[in-house]
């Protein structure tokens, strides 16, 4: 069994990446780098001690993807590749826009040509926008606040057209929530080529002195210490909740929608201060004003898909901020 991974030297990607090699997949990966780094390749083959075949390019490329369905049988795609941040994306919406649904459509037709059509599609909590309820269901209503999460939304409805086309398809959406943490192994983990725009990276930096201080933005919120609440999730769970999906594609065909979280909401505040308990090192905070396009709270109801496929995350917020900084103290020589 043959799987592509696009975006494969991503933080999600390369956790992915390492729990289908140990699952005894055959895996080929598609990066560009433009968020990873070459070294990232080398680090899975060594944590799993098993090879695959990479390719260097953009997934917006219809040459280099039809080169790789040419090279091998894919007999499934797990797509990752995309822009991520919220901040950048509503200050230069056109780029996420073109990058993120040309990378996709680009992908759906070259695999259409190729009759592969199992595809396990990365998306995120930000579709939900701002929920009035929480935990959030797979059925609450869908909405935007940002061109970030408007990209993920656009491509959830261009799946559903596709499989309304044409039930060959067999489809998983995975609606993430807030990946953090790292490899247990300390070789890989979020490492982002330039400024961090999710919080965890940001701590480990204001942690090893790289930053002065964190911003934590707005404490103001609706939540009981101010500050944003978000459902944290393991990267390492994140990454076999694929590996789950990607079995039960395979026997169970149709288009659905999963909500990849833990259920547990925890603020910036809460996360901060279990950092520093069991990292045991010291995290400068100061509050700032609100972002645009953040929501005061976040949490998943993620019963879905322990039902349907059978998967649930096990690691708590203890060993994210553990695993996290392990990372980084081993990839600096701390």
């Amino acid at each position: 069994m043959k799987i592509l991974i696009t975006g494969g030297t991503g933080y999600i990607g390369s956790h992915t990446l390492v729990e289908l090699l140990n699952s005894n997949y055959e895996v080929v990966c598609i990066d560009n780098f433009s968020n990873s780094k070459p070294e990232v390749i080398g680090k899975i083959k060594e944590i799993t001690n098993k090879t695959f075949t990479f390719y260097e390019g953009d997934v917006c490329d219809k040459n280099i993807l039809e080169r790789i369905f040419n090279e091998h049988t894919i007999d499934a795609v797990i797509h990752f590749a995309g822009y991520k941040a919220v901040g950048e994306s509503v200050k230069n919406p056109l780029m996420y826009y073109r990058n993120n649904l040309d990378s996709t459509i680009t992908l759906l037709e070259v695999m259409k040509k190729y009759n592969c059509k199992n595809f396990v599609f990365s998306s995120s909590a930000t579709v939900y926008g701002s929920p009035k309820n929480l935990p959030i269901k797979e059925d609450f209503p869908l909405s935007t606040t940002n061109p970030y999460g408007t990209t993920k939304l656009m491509i959830e409805g261009i799946l559903k057209d596709l499989y309304i086309s044409d039930n060959s398809w067999n489809i998983a959406v995975l609606r993430y929530f807030n990946p953090i943490g790292a490899h247990e192994s300390g070789l890989i983990g979020e490492d982002p080529n330039d400024i961090p725009n999710n919080l965890m990276p940001y701590i480990v930096k204001v942690a090893t002195k790289e930053y002065e201080h964190l911003n934590v933005f707005g404490d103001d919120y609706d939540t009981p210490d101010g500050t944003g609440v978000r459902d944290y999730i393991h990267v390492v769970d994140l990454a076999q909740g694929h590996v789950s999906a990607i079995e039960h594609i395979l026997k169970e065909p149709g288009i659905d929608f999963y909500n990849l979280g833990t259920g547990n909401g925890y603020s910036v505040l809460d996360l901060v201060n279990t950092f520093k308990k069991v990292n045991n090192i010291d995290v400068p905070y100061v509050i700032a004003p609100r972002r645009d396009g953040d929501i005061a709270a976040c949490y998943a109801d993620p019963s879905y898909a322990k039902e349907k496929l059978g998967w649930s995350a096990h690691k708590d917020i203890n060993d994210m901020c553990k695993d996290a900084y392990n990372f980084v103290k081993r990839t600096k020589g701390l």
